[in-house]
């Protein structure tokens, strides 16, 4: 089953489209990845086809054994973001989410994590959402309270835990 969702425009944010990664998705995955302050926060770095095809194959995967929705956040007929939601053996699930260089600024982030968020509980029966991020980085902050994420926890290693729950919805 192919999950897409729509997000109209908000503000300054155009429409989006959520879609599964696909095969032909690689250049823009790899352009995103070569953008130094998006590599300074992920903990992984694509640097060549060769690793964008093998986390394109565990986007697939994770959608398969229903244990990683992986999006491709699509603006303007082009990739400019990510946004995944784990969900856990434990059942605790996580969101996270990048943003390439050029698409930052315009409120993507902002409508693509809300979205996905939203779908997370209401489809997966989800409660509840953590979004973690490391504690310099002001502008994951910054995403994670506009889309109704409390910041929760300080974490080791320099991390903030926030969390969101089906019954705090995001404010407009």
């Amino acid at each position: 089953m192919t999950v897409i969702l729509s997000v109209p425009p908000a503000g300054a944010a155009p429409a989006l489209l959520l879609r599964p990664w696909r095969s032909d998705d690689l250049a823009a995955l790899l352009a995103a990845h070569r953008d130094p302050l998006l590599r300074r926060w992920l903990a992984t770095s694509l640097t060549d086809e060769a690793d964008a095809g093998r986390w394109l194959d565990a986007q697939a995967d994770g959608w398969a054994a229903a244990t990683r929705f992986s999006f491709a956040v699509i603006a303007d007929d082009a990739p400019a973001g990510h946004v995944v939601v784990k969900v856990g053996p434990d059942g605790t699930s996580e969101v996270g989410y990048w943003t390439a260089a050029h698409a930052r600024g315009r409120g993507i982030a902002v409508s693509a994590v809300n979205a996905v968020s939203q779908w997370a509980f209401d489809v997966h029966a989800v409660t509840r959402l953590d979004l973690l991020h490391a504690a310099g980085n002001d502008s994951s902050c910054r995403v994670a309270v506009k889309c109704g994420y409390v910041l929760d926890l300080l974490l080791p290693a320099e991390r903030h835990r926030h969390v969101r729950t089906a019954t705090r919805p995001f404010q407009k």
